[in-house]
């Protein structure tokens, strides 16, 4: 997601030089570039100078607005802030791109995340007279912030501060956001506030910094502070005082980063795919912000499809390839529960080549996370030939499937490095169920409250994913005694399906291991002849608490292998205790509801692949003969 980084530095004689040798430009530009990896679609730079605030900002990429700075420099500062854009409000554009100016000019700010009260404000600061240059929600953030700025500043300028500011303009947002901001009243002063987005505070000898993360700053500072939920940091050159939102005293956990440069790209892990396993709680609730209004109706902006023409929609096709493909699988089984569409997913290079039935009546749902997989491209643009209206659901802004579809649901994962996709295919599944449930609402097929039931339960997954990582330990050691296996099966009933499916294709691509995906119900009328002695199988177990037909057929099939000497290792729900006695190795999940259920359950199959792969001694972000988005046919 965005970059973020701040920095103010103490002068030592010279002008725009600080005791540490370091301009605010240099620092921000090279946390920046540190902070590419991070995905984005703009960057831009503000510092304080004589004169007041100065800023540049680009689309595209960095280089861009490099080449801004070369043919129209800023001038010395010791005071700065700097933002690389992944688009959510607004397009990629040199307008929208951060910082962001308000109070004639003289205040900046640079925003992470979503204001989801955005249009209640911007409506509210129209009213008051205000002008709004750009569509985003943080432009409303700024103009808000400067306008109680500037409300303190005239009940009583002494006690007027930039921090105090920020304290009351952060009451009134709601959502997820880091915002950091500077005033030309305060030069030496750069403020942050934090709430469900990440931030760290980074400490030196006569300057300090900000970052989305300690890559930010690392090739300045080792020394670092974490900022808790909903806290406030103002940092000069020599301090650095931390309060929450209401003004109240606070403290930060400090900490020494013992990473090196690019070590801290990887967030400290030592591969981007198990940096992105983890990044999977912040991934999926990521994709779900913004999504509803203040009644809790689904207000998926993005799409631009009539809502009359969503109502008479009789089919759906998910259109997608390898790992995309198994969350279109996902998908069939919460759209066709919710909405009552029959929903079908076809792998992109197929569909074109099979004389596919497709009118004005059906929905096509494209799923790439690069929006640049040529398959998958070229099977929207035979489907639009048809007649059909597109949807993209993609994880990349402005990438040319969403371009040429007629509406696009985002996913906000962040950038994927890894080849095999672990946090977009979570993100995908996650955008896939707003859908549905976007759909049920219009269509009248869900009461209003069932819908808000269901949404409060997606809420609840980013918490249970992370339990699954924290408890990850033990599936990490029985991969690494696994090392030597040469073949793995699979097996999943209803949504336990494709996550079995998914669970062997991230076994094969990381592993090179033999690997199969099963549904459960299939495995005697062939797969079973697969089983001998010592064979290892996965059992994606369904809930007791659901369609306990299911999870007493999958038990059954447990025994029915083990019988045969196979080596059973299962993912089962917390509380299944009637699983125990049928495993060599049980990996609990929390409870929830079953459709959900497969943004838990993949997880700990993730972790092996990665964990085994690992063991293996290969490159797990680079597998042989793999790309991350295939763009050829």
């Amino acid at each position: 997601m965005c970059g973020i980084v701040g920095y103010v530095g103490r002068r030592d004689g010279g002008a725009g030089v600080s005791v540490a040798d370091h301009s605010a430009l240099d620092v921000v530009l090279e946390g920046l570039r540190r902070l590419e990896y991070r995905g984005y679609d703009s960057a831009g730079v503000a510092v304080i100078s004589d004169a007041g605030i100065e800023s540049r900002k680009k689309s595209g990429k960095l280089s861009n607005l490099l080449d801004e700075l070369e043919a129209d420099p800023l001038p010395e500062s010791l005071t700065g802030i700097g933002h690389t854009r992944w688009a959510t409000h607004g397009g990629p554009t040199d307008l929208n791109a951060h910082p962001h100016l308000a109070d004639d000019d003289q205040l900046a700010v640079i925003h992470n995340g979503i204001i989801e009260n955005f249009a209640e404000l911007r409506a509210s600061l129209l009213a008051k007279g205000y002008t709004l240059r750009s569509e985003t929600d943080t432009e409303v953030a700024a103009v808000l912030l400067g306008d109680v700025y500037r409300s303190l500043v005239a009940k009583d300028p002494a006690t007027a501060t930039l921090a105090k500011a920020m304290q009351l303009a952060c009451q009134r947002l709601e959502g997820a956001f880091t915002l950091l901001a500077i005033h030309k009243d305060q030069p030496d002063v750069v403020v942050a506030a934090r709430r469900n987005s990440p931030l760290v505070v980074g400490l030196g000898e006569g300057e300090n910094f900000l970052g989305s993360d300690v890559s930010g700053f690392i090739d300045f500072t080792r020394r670092a502070v974490e900022l808790e939920q909903d806290q406030i940091v103002t940092i000069t050159p020599d301090s650095y005082e931390i309060t929450d939102f209401h003004g109240n005293a606070a403290q930060g956990t400090e900490f020494k980063v013992d990473w090196d440069a690019a070590a801290a790209e990887k967030g400290g892990y030592p591969s981007f795919m198990e940096k992105e396993i983890h990044d999977q709680p912040e991934a999926v609730g990521q994709t779900l912000l913004g999504r509803s209004d203040l009644d809790g109706r689904l207000t998926l902006d993005e799409l631009r499809i009539d809502p009359q023409l969503l109502k008479t929609v009789s089919k759906i096709i998910v259109l997608a390839c390898g790992t995309s493909a198994y969350a279109g699988q996902v998908a069939k089984y919460a759209i066709e529960h919710w909405c009552r569409i029959p929903v079908e997913v076809e792998l992109s290079h197929e569909f074109r080549y099979r004389d596919p039935i497709v009118d004005a009546n059906t929905l096509i749902v494209a799923i790439s996370q690069s929006g640049e997989t040529m398959d998958t491209l070229m099977a929207v643009r035979y489907a639009k030939e048809q007649g059909a209206k597109v949807l993209a659901i993609c994880n990349t802004n402005g990438s040319t499937i969403p371009r040429e579809a007629d509406a696009v649901l985002y996913t906000h994962a962040g950038p994927e490095i890894a080849v095999a996709s672990t946090k977009a295919f979570l993100a995908q599944i996650t955008a896939a169920y707003l859908l549905g449930l976007y759909l049920a609402q219009l269509r009248g097929n869900k009461f209003q409250g069932e819908i808000r039931d269901i949404l409060a339960d997606l809420g609840k997954i980013p918490a249970k994913i992370q339990k699954v990582l924290d408890n990850a330990q033990d599936i990490k050691d029985l991969a690494v005694r696994m090392a030597d296996t040469k073949s793995v099966l699979f097996l999943g009933r209803h949504v336990g399906f494709p996550v079995a499916m998914e669970g062997a294709l991230k076994l094969k691509e990381l592993a090179y291991i033999h690997a199969e995906g099963f549904a459960a119900g299939e495995l005697k009328h062939g797969p079973i002849a697969l089983i001998e002695d010592g064979q290892p199988v996965f059992v994606v177990v369904p809930s007791p608490r659901g369609r306990n037909s299911l999870h007493a057929k999958v038990v059954s099939n447990i025994q029915e292998i083990r019988a045969r000497g196979a080596k059973t290792i299962v993912i089962a729900e917390e509380g299944d205790e009637a699983v125990k006695d049928f495993a060599e190795f049980v990996f609990f999940v929390p409870e929830t509801p079953t459709l959900l259920a497969p943004l838990l359950t993949t997880v700990p199959l993730q972790i092996f692949a990665c964990a085994l792969a690992t063991a293996k001694g290969f490159d797990v972000d680079q597998p042989r003969n793999l790309a991350k988005s295939v763009t050829v046919e």
